[in-house]
């Protein structure tokens, strides 16, 4: 569901990155407030892992399309939706840069999409109520993801249609996106739920903070940490190389308004090329891959290389930027004087 340039004008795409970068503010105030300092490693591990999950397209049945992993719903459950919407920003921020999925111009819009819609919309007025008030957890939890993907989806369509640059119709366009993310949805409430699940088993209280403990989000131990490592390493490094190669459901819906060979017009307005330019220049492994070659063996070791490094290298960048930003951010602990 990374939105590219050529979806976006100038005004709406400046005016998405001003939206998401008042909320990573926002964010970042409050995370001085909320974020206890030991809960920053797990910031950096769940962001790896998302990072890592989110190469992992899935096939469709039927449809010629596949979806992946968004985790935004995820990261607010396990870290309280500040630090979520932060660490999500990272994410797409690296993808963006390093490896030009999604553009530049476009990151503002794709943060609020899958960052601030799940973070600061679905997690604080639907689960948060819902799971308080009875419902069964791994329901509202399914649901919850489900909704936060489609949310995201229409978010997509709403910016593309009032961009008015791309040659695609807003109710053909709602009519793709919805239900291929409905689809794809179902992955990210199964997903999220495995997730959830495999923390629990590994130290089960960790989903169950006691209503008097004052920090947001969740105090990972030591065995959560190492297995979330584990499974960014094995999904970024080695499952990223059976990842689905049908196109994900933006690319299907576009192609299926406008054809498959066509593709969209590369808008030609100085910010847009700026931002080609720009990531041009940026992105070393582009697409997640190294440089193609002629030679068709080769070509091949070379993608699966490029893809092997990339899983890592980008969860490594996430990490890092992560925990820079949880030790920014963090809430200091309150040093007691002895009277």
């Amino acid at each position: 569901m990374h939105m590219a340039d050529a979806l976006l004008s100038p005004v709406v795409g400046g005016g998405l990155w001003l939206a998401s970068g008042a909320a990573i503010a926002y964010g970042s105030r409050r995370m001085k407030a909320s974020l206890d300092h030991r809960q920053v490693p797990l910031m950096g591990v769940v962001g790896a892992l998302v990072f890592a999950v989110q190469m992992l397209n899935f096939t469709i049945p039927g449809t010629g399309s596949s979806g992946h992993f968004a985790g935004g719903l995820l990261l607010a459950i396990l870290l309280g939706p500040h630090a979520a919407f932060l660490t999500m920003a990272s994410v797409l921020t690296v993808q963006a840069l390093f490896f030009a999925d999604g553009g530049l111009l476009a990151l503002g819009a794709n943060i609020f999409n899958m960052g601030f819609l799940a973070c600061y919309v679905v997690y604080p007025f639907i689960f948060k109520p819902f799971a308080k008030a009875g419902a069964s957890n791994r329901g509202v939890i399914f649901l919850s993801a489900l909704l936060a993907l489609q949310m995201g989806a229409f978010g997509v369509v709403l910016e593309t249609s009032l961009s008015g640059i791309a040659d695609l119709p807003f109710t053909g366009f709602l009519m793709a996106m919805q239900p291929i993310h409905l689809a794809i949805g179902i992955g990210e409430g199964l997903i999220t739920l495995a997730v959830l699940d495999l923390i629990t088993r590994v130290e089960p209280h960790l989903l169950h903070k006691p209503a008097v403990e004052p920090v947001a989000g969740l105090l990972a131990g030591k065995r959560a940490l190492a297995v979330l490592a584990v499974l960014a390493v094995l999904a970024g490094g080695i499952l990223s190389l059976f990842a689905s190669s049908q196109p994900d459901g933006l690319e299907w819906s576009i192609a299926g308004l406008v054809g498959e060979d066509k593709g969209l017009a590369e808008p030609k307005t100085a910010l847009h090329q700026l931002s080609s330019s720009l990531q041009e220049k940026t992105a070393f492994l582009p697409d997640y891959s190294f440089a193609e070659t002629a030679d068709e063996n080769q070509g091949l070791a070379l993608s699966e290389a490029g893809t092997s490094l990339s899983g890592l290298v980008g969860g490594l960048i996430v990490l890092l930027i992560s925990l820079l930003a949880g030790y920014l951010f963090r809430r200091r602990p309150v040093s007691r004087v002895a009277s």
